[in-house]
């Protein structure tokens, strides 16, 4: 493998592009992660815990970013103005039972459940918004609309660009129920925060810096 001259030193060498796969070793190994071991965990990629292993998402495009930006900006705008609790985005660890934590895109905890709120994390949500990637879109439509149910959480927004669509669930027992599903010329409605309507058309328009 080729070789190249070490920035930090005349004749020190090194080979090239190839990964520091030791210091993989001061980590766990896969299913035998704690959370705090995982809270601590330093890195600039959105990564999520599940039952000992760790899960490294795809880093969002522009275009996602942009819906989210939009949709807080929105549903920020609603929580504050009426002192009804906070809205944050990712990254942001929510904790949704004992050994897994998500990262919703978006995540509204109430007024009422600040004591949710912990230093690095918290322990459950109101509402979860999810920005669906075409690099995985089972996680966003199948895998966590079950974890976010059993969870509690008592709703789901699902923004799909691909379809674009806005599907609103709503927490009936242990599953969710179809709240509605919005499509362009219509605004996604709220269970949890009534009054609060975001505009479909805008939230697409948003992914293109419109």
């Amino acid at each position: 493998m080729a070789e190249r001259d070490h920035p930090h030193g005349e004749g020190a060498s090194t080979a090239l592009a190839e990964p520091a796969w030791d210091i993989a070793r001061i980590f766990p190994g896969q299913g035998f992660w704690s959370e705090q071991e995982y809270l601590d965990l330093p890195t600039n990629h959105l990564v999520e815990f599940s039952d000992g292993q760790i899960e490294v998402l795809p880093m969002p495009s522009p275009a996602h970013q942009r819906i989210v930006r939009y949709l807080f900006r929105l549903f920020s705008a609603f929580v504050d103005t009426r002192a009804l609790g906070e809205v944050l985005f990712a990254p942001l660890p929510v904790r949704l039972r004992a050994g897994q934590f998500r990262e919703p895109d978006l995540v509204f905890l109430a007024a009422a459940h600040r004591d949710k709120d912990r230093a690095k994390y918290w322990a459950g949500a109101d509402l979860v918004v999810e920005v669906v990637s075409n690099d995985n879109r089972a996680h966003d439509l199948e895998t966590k609309r079950e974890e976010y149910a059993r969870a509690g959480i008592p709703e789901y927004w699902i923004v799909d660009p691909l379809n674009g669509e806005i599907t609103v669930l709503t927490l009936a027992g242990d599953t969710y129920r179809e709240h509605g599903r919005f499509g362009a010329g219509s605004e996604a409605t709220s269970v949890l925060l009534p009054g609060l309507a975001v505009p479909v058309a805008g939230v697409f328009a948003a992914a293109e810096g419109e």
